[in-house]
């Protein structure tokens, strides 16, 4: 395309491939101020698809690339409200020096930026206005954006499911300026998760229904391992049916009692169901990647008593004295970054994260015994560890307890441990604690990659995740 133009006293003509008006001006004036040029009446412009902050993010860390589609009209915009508001120079240094921002300093900008956004548009603003502020956020600050989400700006507000850091601000403006506010936001439901139902990664073939009858037969009354294993396999698809059924899911370890005598057969049916690949992932992540970047993540926290003993265990070479290992502790840091969230007003007030611990792992002195722990079980829960040992730090056993039933782990390690109780979530359809949604639901779109786009998460989540993968 060319555009007739005039430079001063001369007509030009300006050849452009792909036009937007802030382009055409930089470019426009850049070409021209140069003198540079391939003729004397045109001018070449040649517009490129990154930002070259973007470009620099790209190439520095290690991010997952999309295809880069700057919104420079969003770019400007956020950055003009920033320059323009009492304490967005302040967020703006913090980004240039730590390519990151605070979870302060998060809110203080969502703060800033919904304000101006209501103030200009009222507190009800258009899909497009809050969709132009979330892309702009990610635009002037590309560090922040979430390379596992399908735009990288969700997190800030995802118009599908109208969540998200600015749509929550809003909300809340909306709650103060009126006592009740109109129209629900149609959602698009996400089912990602332990509840959803898979095919198999790989299987040979689906056996018929009288080898799967004397298959059961056998694993009732045999203890060889190499048979419960070849019988377990050839059960499986029978076995996924039975736990995704509401109705006989609670009898899946009368059916396959092999379950809690055999460790290993959580490994073998989460591997059917996901491949090698994924099975490995926590494992391989965890503690070269992972447990490093909790640890300097939760220095930016409010400290308490409770995280400061995490914290110092989880950075300790040597053997712990008192509190759960390295490993365990960096696992329960990362509790700390994804708290529990409030379950809203009719239900009891939120737990804190040394609350929730519970949820998630249990000590008993060795020489204890387990089905003791079971039978003072009041009400059901979902599966977490239990951890048998001298002391907290020095466990012997593990065990995963799911609808009062100990499953023995084939793990003494508790990184292997939480693996193998993460698993059983997905080989029992089995959803998550309310309280630990978020911890596993990172756990399993960031770490494992499973289900990524179609699980629904918290902006928190995305949040954490676009700190940690760059």
């Amino acid at each position: 395309m060319l555009l007739r133009v005039q430079f001063g006293e001369e007509q030009k003509y300006v050849k452009v491939s792909e036009l937007t008006f802030d382009a055409f001006l930089k470019e426009g004036a850049s070409q021209s101020s140069s003198g540079s040029g391939t003729s004397d009446d045109t001018v070449i412009l040649n517009f490129t698809m990154c930002d070259p902050v973007e470009e620099e993010a790209a190439a520095e860390g290690s991010q997952p690339k999309r295809p880069c589609h700057i919104n420079y009209e969003a770019k400007a915009l956020i950055e003009k409200i920033l320059t323009s508001k009492p304490g967005g120079e302040h967020i703006m240094h913090e980004y240039d020096k730590t390519k990151s921002l605070t979870d302060a300093t998060r809110r203080q900008m969502i703060n800033i930026l919904a304000a101006e956004m209501t103030e200009t548009h009222g507190t009800s603003p258009p899909k497009s206005v809050r969709v132009m502020y979330a892309q702009g956020i990610v635009a002037l600050f590309p560090y922040l954006e979430d390379p596992y989400s399908q735009h990288g700006y969700e997190h800030y507000y995802d118009p599908e499911s109208g969540s998200g850091y600015l749509a929550w601000r809003l909300k809340t403006i909306q709650r103060k300026t009126a006592e009740e506010r109109g129209a629900s936001v149609s959602k698009s439901p996400k089912v990602g998760g332990p509840g959803r139902v898979r095919q198999p990664f790989t299987f040979d073939r689906e056996p018929s229904d009288e080898d799967v009858e004397a298959a059961i037969a056998v694993l009732r009354h045999s203890a060889d391992e190499k048979t419960v294993r070849e019988k377990m396999k050839m059960t499986f698809i029978y076995r996924q049916a039975m736990v995704n059924d509401e109705a006989k899911s609670s009898d899946v370890f009368l059916v396959f009692p092999r379950f809690l005598d055999t460790p290993g057969l959580i490994e073998q049916d989460f591997r059917f169901l996901f491949g090698e690949a994924t099975a490995n992932k926590f494992l391989e992540k965890w503690p070269t990647t992972f447990k490093a970047k909790v640890i300097k993540e939760c220095h930016g926290l409010v400290p308490t008593t409770e995280l400061l003993d995490l914290m110092r265990n989880a950075e300790s070479a040597a053997e712990v004295e008192n509190g759960w290992d390295s490993d365990m502790s960096a696992i329960l840091l990362l509790l700390h970054l994804l708290p529990p969230s409030a379950q809203g007003r009719k239900r009891p007030g939120k737990l804190s994260a040394y609350q929730a611990v519970d949820q998630l792992i249990r000590f008993q002195k060795v020489g204890t015994s387990v089905q003791q722990h079971l039978d003072n079980i009041t009400q059901s829960s979902q599966p977490y560890l239990l951890a048998q040992g001298s002391t907290q730090s020095t466990i012997h056993s593990y065990f995963i307890v799911v609808d009062k039933h100990a499953l023995p782990c084939k793990a003494t390690g508790s990184v292997g441990a939480f693996d193998e109780l993460f698993k059983a979530h997905y080989v029992f359809g089995t959803s998550y604690s309310s309280s630990l949604s978020s911890f596993f639901t990172f756990v399993q779109t960031t770490i494992y990659n499973i289900d990524m786009g179609e699980t629904k998460e918290t902006p928190r989540v995305a949040e954490l995740r676009a700190r940690m993968v760059r």
